[in-house]
């Protein structure tokens, strides 16, 4: 095994580095840690009301307090505003679908709202600065005022 580590040779690597390439890339945001994951979620979801700082704090705490359940009531509340501001369907579960997923899963759903607002073009990683700046201009750049007040 160590050979197998310290020396690919010409087979490639071994089977259970391979193995590596199937996890989702989405995934991985999720993964380490799942506090700064909800938080940088929370934040935008808030809409920068609530920093990431203190999403994510509130977060730990309530994962230490009250491990796992106290956490998890807290992320799906904002999973419940997401979908609210969104418009999106409760699906699978119902009226308790928000609360069910996230625990049942708490990774997958956090890999949910993190993909759903970066396909949103809200991509969490900036904060909520840098997502209200590409909604209010997604072209990237200001635009420039042509001088004058001549009309063509």
């Amino acid at each position: 095994m160590a050979d197998q580590i310290l020396h690919l040779g010409d087979n490639g690597p071994p089977k259970y580095l391979a193995a590596l390439k199937t996890v989702p890339i989405a995934g991985l945001p999720a993964c380490v840690p799942a506090s700064l994951t909800f938080a940088r979620n929370a934040e935008i979801v808030d809409e920068g009301r609530t920093t990431a700082y203190t999403a994510g704090q509130n977060y730990l705490v309530l994962l230490t307090l009250v491990p796992i359940v106290g956490a998890n009531l807290y992320a799906c509340t904002y999973r419940n505003k997401l979908r609210r501001h969104f418009e999106l369907p409760e699906q699978p579960c119902g009226p308790c679908g928000d609360c069910c997923v996230h625990h049942l899963c708490c990774f997958c759903a956090l890999c949910q709202e993190h993909r759903e607002l970066k396909n949103r073009h809200m991509d969490p990683v900036g904060g909520w600065r840098k997502a209200y700046e590409t909604i209010m201009n997604p072209n990237g750049a200001a635009p420039i005022p042509e001088p004058g007040m001549a009309r063509k």
